[in-house]
C-alpha cells in the first residue's frame, strides 16, 4: 500500500512537470500533436500504477522522452512551415464573403448542424450575418460579422475613452501578492497604508485589486459562522 502511494506521488510530480514543460495550453486549445503526447503520457503513467512489478524509472524516462520529442517538434515547426502543416494541419475558411464553401465543409467533414452549433458558441445565431468563418486547427471557429452587424465601438461614435486599465490582485485571502507589486510600481507599505485608509487590515481582506492609477476594490473576509 505504501509503495503504491509513493509510486503515485512520484508519477504525479513527473507528469505535472512534463505537462508544464510542454506549455500552458488547455485541452481545447492544443494542437493535434500536443494532444497525442498528452494522451500518451497519461497511458504511460497508468502502467506503473497498475503493475507495481514495472520499474517506475521506465515510466518516468518514457514520459520525458515524449516531452523532449514534443519540444523538438515544436521548435522545428516554428522554423518550418512545411513541418507545421504536417503536424498541425491548417485553418479552413468555411464562410468567405458571406458564402458557405460547401467543398471545404466536405473536406473537413463538417455538417451544417456542426457549423450552426459552432456559430452559436460564438453567440451568432444567424448565418446570414457572418462575413467570414475560419475553422482553426484546434477545432475552434473564428467568426467575423458583416459590417452592419458588428457592434459600434467608441471610435465609431467618436467617443474618447481613457486608456484600458488592468486591475491586478494585490491581496488574496489576507496575504499580499508580491508578484503584482512590481507591475504596479508599489511596495508592501503602500498596500498596508491603503488598507488602513479603508479602515481594515491586510489579514481581514479577502480580495483587493488595484490598477496603475491606484483605483482599488476591496472585498473583506466574512466572519466564520
Amino acid at each position: 500500500m505504501i509503495i503504491t502511494i509513493i509510486r503515485t506521488v512520484i508519477l504525479y510530480v513527473f507528469v505535472t512537470l512534463g505537462i508544464r514543460l510542454m506549455g500552458k495550453r488547455q485541452i481545447g486549445e492544443m494542437q493535434p500533436n500536443e494532444l497525442v503526447v498528452t494522451l500518451l503520457i497519461s497511458e504511460i503513467a497508468a502502467i506503473p500504477l497498475q503493475d507495481t512489478s514495472q520499474p517506475i524509472i521506465d515510466g518516468v524516462v518514457a514520459i520525458f522522452m515524449l516531452v523532449i520529442l514534443e519540444i523538438i517538434i515544436s521548435v522545428i515547426s516554428m522554423k518550418s512551415m512545411f513541418m507545421r502543416k504536417i503536424m498541425n494541419g491548417k485553418s479552413a475558411v468555411i464562410i468567405k464573403n458571406g458564402v458557405i464553401d460547401q467543398n471545404v465543409m466536405r473536406r473537413v467533414r463538417m455538417t451544417v448542424l456542426d457549423l450552426v452549433e459552432l456559430l452559436r458558441g460564438q453567440n451568432v445565431f444567424d448565418i446570414s450575418t457572418v462575413a467570414f468563418a475560419v475553422l482553426e486547427v484546434n477545432g475552434n471557429l473564428s467568426v467575423l460579422l458583416k459590417s452592419p452587424e458588428q457592434p459600434a465601438t467608441a471610435g465609431d461614435l467618436n467617443i474618447e475613452k481613457e486608456d484600458a486599465l488592468l486591475p491586478l490582485p494585490v491581496i488574496s485571502d489576507g496575504k499580499i501578492i508580491k508578484e503584482s507589486l512590481g507591475a504596479l510600481e508599489i511596495d508592501e507599505n503602500d498596500v498596508t497604508e491603503t488598507v488602513k485608509a479603508n479602515k481594515t487590515e491586510v489579514k481581514k481582506v479577502f480580495l483587493m485589486t488595484m490598477d496603475r492609477y491606484k483605483n482599488i476594490s476591496i472585498i473583506k473576509m466574512r466572519e466564520k459562522e
